[in-house]
């Protein structure tokens, strides 16, 4: 019985489907919009930490805060690029709108196809755009996708690895304006880790020509 009402009930009208998918990406915006604010909101209280941390020598501590710092900039950047992707599709979305007003119906989309494609493969927008994915499939927007990126992306997100050089880039920054105005801790720190690499480079060269330092004594 519900099957035979769908069939009778009109279908929507292309600026009707405009609207809707619109307000769905605006909302979709301002959440994300609010998980940049919160996020940035938190960093303010790591940033004080690491002040504190620097003052007590703790370098330790400010290190571990440093690269939490780095991780959640990365992912108000990734959510920067969620939000400009989601601006596009509802440009493209209105394109799609004005040349149906043309031709009666809405035509399909390659470039919309591969912003929600793209944005199935971000782990916090997965599960939302695949909705939104199917109503456009219905509406002839897309066609379907066999996405393999998606299960994956909903198990978990990929952590960049954060180098030792970005790291101390935000301790200077939080902590200091210059590496001399940092505490001594961190100038030790530096001066231990390049002497274990010059270490370590010697006994590489050491292993790999067992005569260099052969060549060294007779001169």
């Amino acid at each position: 019985m519900d099957k035979f009402k769908n069939m009778l009930k009109p279908k929507p009208n292309p600026q009707q489907l405009l609207r809707d998918w619109q307000r769905k990406l605006r909302q979709e915006c301002r959440n994300i919009e609010r998980q940049i604010r919160d996020i940035q909101r938190e960093e303010k209280g790591v940033q004080k930490a690491i002040r504190e941390a620097a003052k007590r020598n703790d370098m330790g501590s400010a290190k571990a805060l440093a690269k939490e710092i780095l991780m959640s900039r990365k992912a108000v950047n990734r959510l920067y690029e969620n939000k400009a992707q989601l601006n596009s599709i509802s440009m493209h979305l209105g394109e799609s709108v004005a040349i149906a007003r043309t031709v009666g119906h809405l035509s399909k989309s390659a470039e919309v196809m591969k912003l929600v494609n793209n944005l199935m493969k971000a782990p916090q927008m997965a599960a939302t755009m695949q909705e939104f994915s199917k109503e456009m499939i219905k509406a002839g927007v897309i066609e379907e996708m066999v996405n393999d990126a998606l299960d994956s992306a909903l198990d978990s997100e990929d952590i960049e690895e954060e180098t030792e050089e970005e790291v101390d880039k935000v301790l200077s920054e939080i902590a200091g304006e210059t590496a001399a105005q940092l505490p001594e801790a961190v100038r030790k720190e530096r001066a231990r880790v390049s002497a274990e690499k010059e270490s370590t480079s010697r006994e590489v060269c050491k292993t790999l020509n067992p005569f260099h330092s052969l060549d060294i004594a007779k001169r």
